[in-house]
């Protein structure tokens, strides 16, 4: 009775590692070296679906942040003010206005495209040429600072939107060109092995603290006017500030969050295969549901239009306002080259640091490879070359997601994992009703266990030599405080060189006294063949 019930399965696992055979001998096996890197055909597919599903967010996130710029919408766009004949004025674009918010709407549309397309363009090219299971797409925190520090809410910032997309071309630019001479490569390696070890542990904070949170997370934290950080999971929060005005803990979404972190944590503990997958497909089939007090649905008009939306399930948009729209006309004003500099700062150290992170986690940094990794130097240039593409399309700097560790962990090893995660971008540009629809309570329950699972390298910092130890800390304890990977980075070299700078000096120092003691010698020697006596040897040094 037993067997027959196990037969299909075990014909289906049989006809899988047939599969995953016949892969690894084609060329596409040894191109990717499948064997060499212990691997299979399905894992990498696994891996990749795994991949996106957690990062499948930013294509609705992204394009919500950088339309609260106003893209290419200006006061032309806005309808005229009802019995009025004068011409609509700067405050359309703050008040609400139909033509300004049509206009919004078609650029959300765009961006979602733009973003999915950037996304899809940097992961096939990191697959196929790096050979790397990382997924790229437009980086949070750029976007934001992008949307609100150089354009301004609904551009009231001191950047055109066009200007804004030009200095992220010329950043993207000059990142490749950096990229191409090797400096990149050099000033990441410069970085000391703790404090990416430390980078790592970080991440994965600064990932548990953005899933514990409302916005791309199941709602456990918010915003509290005394302890600036509070348990939550309220029934109702202030829009604004976030903080709660409910009861803690009444929260629905949250409840519902909390069983899909559950689903995923116990596929971990027993090992299934695509186990990051389940908790968040539970969660979001249970939020589709209308009428109820989780759904994603609501009864408003954002709520039934979103619903409608949905209903239409595939549905493919093409890019209309924001793409080309870039003008170096107002490169005359120096906060665009602040911002220039800020982009590319954040770049060099955020963007580095993050793809060296997921190489240690990866188990990809080699000795042999000088403390660096296979595909170093093609993976460089790729997410630089993408965010020259991301801002032709209207979108902002593109890098490496550090969600790649969820396909990581699910085995991904090669670069297939992230063709995969390419090919379910290029779907999503058809099925954007689907995906736009995740709810973030599904994905936040992920981003806590994928930051969870980057805890292990933490045992390999040398806690013992507290010069070593302190800085690491400082850089894994900041990045989730301070919100921001690229301040926990520097912060810890900071660290690092405050406390090791004596050593250094020290070490220099003895380095010419070793020189001069040499010399001596060389004198004393030759003085002695020419039969000088000490003194005068001496005079001679």
């Amino acid at each position: 009775m037993t067997s027959k019930r196990t037969a299909p399965w075990h014909r289906l696992s049989e006809a899988e590692a047939a599969v995953n055979r016949a892969v690894a001998a084609s060329r596409v096996g040894r191109y990717f070296k499948l064997d060499a890197r212990k691997s299979s055909f399905t894992k990498e597919l696994r891996a990749g679906a795994v991949t996106f599903l957690t990062m499948a967010y930013i294509i609705s996130v992204n394009a919500a942040v950088l339309t609260d710029s106003g893209g290419p919408c200006t006061v032309h766009d806005c309808a005229p003010v009802a019995n009025s004949t004068a011409a609509p004025g700067p405050e359309c674009t703050v008040g609400p206005n139909p033509g300004y918010e049509q206009c919004l709407a078609r650029t959300k549309s765009d961006l979602v495209v733009a973003t999915a397309v950037a996304a899809m363009a940097g992961s096939f090219a990191m697959g196929l040429f790096a050979n790397l299971p990382l997924a790229l797409a437009p980086g949070m925190g750029a976007n934001a600072y992008f949307a609100y520090n150089m354009v301004g809410f609904h551009g009231s910032g001191p950047i055109t939107y066009s200007t804004a997309l030009a200095v992220v071309m010329l950043e993207g630019i000059v990142f490749f060109a950096l990229s191409a001479v090797g400096l990149r490569s050099r000033l990441a390696r410069m970085i000391p092995r703790n404090i990416r070890l430390a980078s790592a542990v970080g991440i994965g904070l600064f990932l548990a603290f953005t899933g514990l949170q409302a916005h791309q997370g199941i709602g456990l934290v918010g915003a509290s006017p005394s302890t600036l950080v509070s348990l939550t999971a309220c029934s109702e929060v202030d829009p604004a500030t976030g903080a709660c005005l409910g009861g803690t803990m009444r929260s629905p979404t949250f409840w519902l969050g909390a069983v899909g972190f559950l689903i995923t944590a116990t596929c971990l503990a027993r090992d299934v295969k695509g186990s990051m997958i389940y908790g968040i497909l539970f969660v979001t089939a249970v939020s589709w549901i209308r009428g109820t007090s989780v759904t994603v649905f609501p009864d408003t008009p954002a709520g039934n239009a979103g619903f409608a939306y949905f209903k239409k399930v595939v549905d493919f948009h093409m890019i209309r306002s924001t793409a080309g729209q870039l003008s170096f006309g107002g490169f005359r004003h120096g906060g665009v080259w602040l911002s220039f500099l800020t982009l590319l700062y954040v770049d060099v150290l955020d963007t580095t640091g993050t793809m060296y992170s997921m190489a240690e986690y990866g188990g990809f940094v080699t000795d042999e490879a000088g403390g660096g990794f296979e595909g170093e130097y093609r993976a460089f240039l790729v997410d630089a070359g993408s965010t020259v593409l991301s801002a032709g399309l209207g979108s902002s700097t593109v890098t490496t997601y550090i969600e790649s560790t969820s396909g990581i962990r699910e085995g991904g090893r090669t670069g297939l994992t992230a063709i995969t995660v390419a090919a379910c971008f290029l779907g999503s540009l058809f099925f954007g009703p689907l995906l736009m629809s995740v709810p973030p309570w599904a994905v936040g329950p992920s981003l806590v266990l994928v930051g969870a699972m980057m805890m292990r390298v933490a045992k390999e910092i040398e806690w013992g030599d507290m010069k070593e130890g302190v800085p690491a800390f400082i850089t894994m304890a900041l990045m989730p405080l301070s919100f921001s990977i690229a301040n926990g980075i520097i912060a810890g070299l900071g660290v690092y060189v405050a406390l090791h700078w004596y050593d250094w000096a020290r070490h220099g120092c003895g380095k010419v006294r070793g020189v001069l003691d040499e010399r001596r010698n060389q004198v004393a020697a030759a003085a002695g063949e020419l039969g000088i006596g000490p003194a005068a040897a001496q005079d001679v040094v």
